[in-house]
């Protein structure tokens, strides 16, 4: 018997099969290579690996949004450092059987919004298809491209104690998953390259280069280049991460419903361009969110008049909407008789025994205890296990299956099988399931030669929900012979018209970036205050400058309108500083993270990291003491540089960049204004609050350079406000925000300039125009002149700012959490025990 030396205590499951062992202990072909190669490492060095790809995980920023309590919170995605491995026979035959069901699923569809043959001929129940909420009717005999509804698949796999593999679950709207498989092969190849290598594991890229080219055959017109895009219901979504991760790998166009317009049943982009035909809709929405006007009128996330536009033939969506039909649990059953109804053939791989209340109540109710209850129209919902139900609810839930026999759908109770897991050095059993996708590739289906193996959360024995502790396994399907390389470069011999400029930017997008450009501004200025604060109270704190940190405290007060408890200034700071993430950095970090998320797909890697790192950082907890926190504001204002500096050296100078900038251009102005005026209240400042303003600003050294340590007004205003070679002076910014505004794209050139231009020309002249020495004599006159500058200069900062986004922007509400289908959340017809 073989055995790793690193399992000496893994234990097998008496009645289940386990996907490593053989039932005398021995280890099935392919585990016995990994598991070699896994010891030959030892526990330390694939732990420090495993704990590189973690830190991978988290600087990617891959992860699942949970929603409790009505509130979203993003949790890492777990993913196990083992894999699933799968031999290439065992493999052969899955494939073939998924590949299957996929076709008989299509014809299913077609047959359910067509001649509806299967009614006809009492292969199923009348009720299965009229009774689905999702059965759409006002798509009924509605063509589609290519004669297929369903051009991408998933299935839910567990193999039982025969050691056969049946369904659990079909997948036919939105199937989730193929994204994170990506992420996770990609993750799990770099902690073990050399068992991916010599384990020959077949690769991924070819399953997507099929889906791409199948989106792309779908067009109904511009077939040579169509425009597809991704249609998601926002950062809102549970799987967000994976909407953003695939729209940027299979490079189309991630879009929300209110960036898309239907004119002339015509399917358009709203760009800064004007309207983009658009010819493939990828959907990440439930079939009747997709269109209030003919599905689901309170929907907020789909597009109006879609169905209309679907139903010319003017756009495709895949997969096409109705096809949530075959979702549907309560079809399980009736699988294997639709497959050798439509396809001559016997089902390859069945489903789990399961009976549709709609057709064996009784039978039901007499196995009720031995049984699993799920929702009978929705595939996610959680079950319900009826042998755990005290007698009271049992015998409730049995008269409620006999007054709404409909509603429910049992499945017989199966023992899953187990997979070697690793848990802090050690390998131990956990039940898994495994997700596997197809793609429409001709007349038939090409199956991803690997999938999303899911587990369940340690000591678990019933869960596979990732929002409940769970995790996922990437699959590795080993190949008979050497592994091609596949490229997702498509080849194509008809020369692409050269284009710059991207005035196709959606406007959603570009007021994402605006604002992504003042928070992330924002964050750096408020960390620049508070890190030069403290570093007054690090110095001494029994003899802090009192006055100095007062004067950081009235700029951080009216920049970022954070009011000042009561007390010493010193203790004042201390105590934002103790609040941590709730401190003044808190509202940035939200809003920041909110408009990243709405540009996932727009952002470079490296990009994404240094946002990663900058939200972790203003995150972090309080600190203990002053030390720890300048230590903490050090790191921020290093991570905003490298947000910056991305920004500056990495950004094509499009449209997007323009926005991006000139968002963070207005907030650094706001910013020195704000400081300027606090700092200059009666019209000129005293020593503390002049070296507080060149602290902040970053200039101190610039100023010494000038005029040694003699510290005066005039110098200072000049420093800050009007010296247009300095980075941080309002004048710079006055500058660059011209150059911005002039040069963002216009429908139509007119002979006048716009509000916009008007206003920008107007900042830029006020500060050339200002004379600091004038404006800093020691006179009420003088003082007056400063206030009035910058409250001049303040206001029409914020007329610019809203001048911008009437223009060019649309400020868009943002996305509410659509009624999530993975609960089974009580509802009028809920029995009152499960209520």
């Amino acid at each position: 018997m073989q055995e790793s030396r690193l399992q000496p205590r893994y234990q097998l499951e008496a009645g289940r099969w386990d996907e490593c062992h053989l039932p005398d202990g021995g280890l099935r072909p392919g585990w016995l290579e990994l598991l070699a190669q896994i010891d030959r490492l030892g526990a330390r060095e694939v732990n420090r690996r495993w704990e590189q790809c973690r830190r991978i995980i988290r600087e990617n920023g891959v992860t699942y949004n949970m929603f409790r309590d009505g509130a979203a919170a993003d949790r890492p995605w777990q993913l196990d450092p083992l894999p699933l491995v799968l031999s290439s026979e065992e493999w052969a035959r899955i494939e073939r059987g998924v590949a299957q069901r996929a076709r008989a699923i299509d014809g299913f569809l077609a047959d359910a919004y067509g001649a509806q043959r299967l009614i006809r001929e009492r292969v199923i129940p009348a009720g299965v298809v009229f009774g689905h909420p999702q059965f759409l009717r006002p798509l009924h005999g509605v063509g589609v491209p290519n004669q297929s509804r369903l051009h991408f698949y998933a299935c839910e796999l567990v193999r039982c104690a025969d050691g056969q593999w049946r369904v659990a679950a079909d997948l036919t709207q939105a199937p989730p998953g193929a994204g994170y498989a990506l992420e996770n092969r990609i993750v799990l190849s770099r902690a073990l390259p050399e068992p991916f290598r010599e384990m020959r594991v077949q690769r991924l890229a070819g399953f997507f280069m099929r889906l791409r080219q199948q989106l792309l055959s779908l067009a109904p017109r511009n077939r040579d280049n169509p425009r597809v895009v991704l249609l998601t219901p926002g950062p809102f979504s549970e799987t967000y991460f994976e909407h953003a991760y695939l729209a940027q790998y299979l490079g189309i166009t991630l879009v929300q419903g209110d960036d898309l317009a239907v004119r002339d049943e015509r399917v358009f982009l709203k760009t800064l361009g004007g309207l983009m035909p658009v010819d493939v809709v990828l959907r990440r929405l439930a079939d009747d969110y997709c269109d209030p006007l003919e599905l689901r009128n309170d929907s907020t996330l789909g597009v109006l008049g879609l169905a209309g536009a679907v139903r010319a033939g003017n756009v495709a969506v895949a997969n096409s909407l109705g096809s949530g039909l075959a979702d549907s649990p309560a079809l399980v059953p009736y699988l294997p008789a639709i497959t050798k109804a439509l396809l001559g053939e016997d089902a390859l791989i069945e489903g789990l025994p399961a009976w549709w209340g709609g057709d064996q109540a009784e039978h039901i109710i007499a196995r009720l205890p031995d049984l699993i209850l799920r929702p009978a129209w929705n595939n996610r919902g959680r079950p319900v296990l009826p042998a755990t139900l005290p007698l009271v609810e049992l015998s409730n839930l049995a008269a409620d299956i006999r007054v709404r026999p409909h509603a429910y759908l049992a499945f017989e109770r199966v023992a899953r099988s187990t997979v070697p897991c690793w848990d802090d050095g050690r390998i131990v059993p956990r039940r898994m399931s495994l997700r596997v996708f197809a793609v429409r590739d001709g007349d038939g289906y090409a199956v991803m030669p690997g999938g999303l193996a899911r587990i369940d959360a340690q000591g678990d024995g019933g869960q596979l929900w990732f929002e409940r502790g769970g995790g996922s396994k990437d699959a590795w399907v080993l190949a008979d012979g050497p592994v091609a390389e596949v490229t997702m470069l498509r080849a194509n011999d008809a020369p692409l018209e050269l284009k710059r400029g991207g005035i196709d930017l959606p406007s959603r997008v570009a007021d994402n970036l605006f604002w992504l450009g003042r928070y992330a501004e924002r964050a750096e200025c408020i960390a620049r205050l508070l890190r030069s604060a403290l570093s007054c109270l690090a110095e001494d704190a029994a003899e802090a400058d009192q006055a100095q940190i007062a004067a950081y405290l009235a700029i951080l007060q009216r920049a970022s309108g954070v009011a000042s408890p009561p007390g010493p200034p010193s203790a004042v700071l201390v105590a934002l500083i103790a609040e941590g993430a709730s401190g003044p950095l808190k509202p940035v970090r939200d809003h920041l993270r909110r408009t990243a998320f709405g540009v996932r797909d727009r952002l470079s890697a490296d990009t994404w990291r240094a946002l990663t790192s900058l939200d972790a950082e203003l995150g972090g907890e309080g600190a203990e003491d002053a030390n720890q926190a300048l230590a903490r504001l050090n790191r921020v204002v290093i991570a905003c540089a490298a947000l910056a500096g991305m920004g500056r050296e990495n950004t094509t100078r499009g449209p997007g960049w323009r926005f991006l900038d000139l968002g963070r251009r207005i907030e650094r102005a706001t910013f020195m204004v704000d400081a300027l005026h606090a700092a200059l209240e009666d019209g000129h400042g005293a020593a503390p609050e002049l070296d507080a303003l060149l602290r902040v600003a970053d200039s101190a050294i610039t100023y010494r350079s000038r005029y040694l340590t003699t510290i005066q007004t005039a110098p200072v205003v000049d420093l800050l406000l009007t010296d247009h070679t300095n980075p941080r002076a309002v004048a710079f910014q006055a500058n660059q925000i011209a150059e911005h505004v002039a040069n963002l794209p216009r429908e139509a050139v007119g002979a006048l300039p716009c509000p916009a231009e008007r206003l920008a020309t107007h900042f830029q002249a006020a500060v050339r125009l200002a004379d600091p020495v004038d404006l800093c004599q020691r006179d009420p006159a003088s003082a007056n002149a400063m206030i009035a500058l910058l409250d001049d200069l303040a206001g029409t900062l914020t007329a610019l700012s809203d001048a911008v986004t009437t223009a060019w922007l649309t400020h868009i509400a943002p996305s509410r959490a659509f009624a999530r289908d993975d609960i089974w959340r009580p509802t009028d017809d809920t029995p009152p025990q499960q209520a």
